[in-house]
């Protein structure tokens, strides 16, 4: 995989996996009790967006790894995937 390719394939996996984490391990207002005026008792307790980075790079880099893995090392691409539907003519 040329470079920049590669580059682009982490951030869209990156990307969709960010928003796979960020709702976990996240706590509400009312999860804890305590409510500060002028919020919504669903916003979040505190911010926990390092965390995310941290957890969404790690599984993203694992993704990644087994995306370069299949496909470099065992020459697998987008024809050895099975027909899951059936072709209409």
């Amino acid at each position: 995989m040329p470079y920049v390719s590669a580059l682009a394939v982490f951030f869209i996996i990156w990307w969709v996996v960010l928003f796979a984490v960020l709702p976990f391990g996240l706590k509400t207002q009312d999860d804890d009790g305590e409510r500060v005026m002028g919020t919504v008792s669903s916003a979040p307790q505190g911010p926990h967006m390092l965390r995310a980075v941290i957890w969404t790079t790690i599984v993203s880099l694992m993704i990644f790894g087994l995306l370069v893995l299949v496909t470099r090392y065992y020459g697998l691409g987008f024809d050895d995937i099975p027909r899951v539907l059936p072709e209409f003519r």
